[in-house]
This record gives C-alpha cells, structure tokens and sequence, in this order.
C-alpha cells in the first residue's frame, strides 16, 4: 500500500481503495458508510462499479494481509490498520 486513492461514484460519493482485488481490479468501500464494497475496474472511458457483499470484500482483503506479511513489518502494520478500520 504505497498511496490512498479515491474515486467518486456516481451516487454514492467518495469511495477509497482499500485493496488489489486481481488484474486490473480494486476494492473500494464507500467513505462514510464504510458497509458498501465495490470492485471497481478502470477502462479507458470510466469506471465499472460491481457491488460486493462485505464478506467478499473481506475476504480479498485477507489475501492482501496475507501478501503483506510477507513484504515485511512495515507494510504488515500498515495493512493491519487499513484492515481494522475497515472491517472491524
């Protein structure tokens, strides 16, 4: 996790990425609700917005928790705290 990026959804404001999801593809949560997860996909002319229920969500997230530990402390602690805030 090197920086935070945002994007703005159309109806439900200001969504932050919270992991790598697979090629091309990230999860976001909304901002202020912290309960909708969208995997989103950046194209050329936009973005494509999937809704995902929470377990899935948390379940790519794990996986990055999982590479993060292996990274290092460092990348392991800040991973830990971006998963907390967001799932627990």
């Amino acid at each position: 996790m090197s920086t935070e990026r945002y994007l703005n959804h159309p109806t439900f404001g200001l969504l932050y990425r919270v992991a790598e999801a697979s090629e091309g593809r990230d999860l976001y949560a909304t901002l202020y609700a912290q309960r909708m997860f969208f995997l989103v996909t950046l194209q050329e002319r936009g973005a494509h917005f999937e809704v995902i229920p929470l377990m899935d969500a948390r379940h790519i997230a794990e996986q990055n928790l999982a590479r993060a530990r292996r990274d290092g402390p460092e990348a392991h602690a800040r991973w830990r705290q971006l998963f907390d805030n967001t799932f627990i």
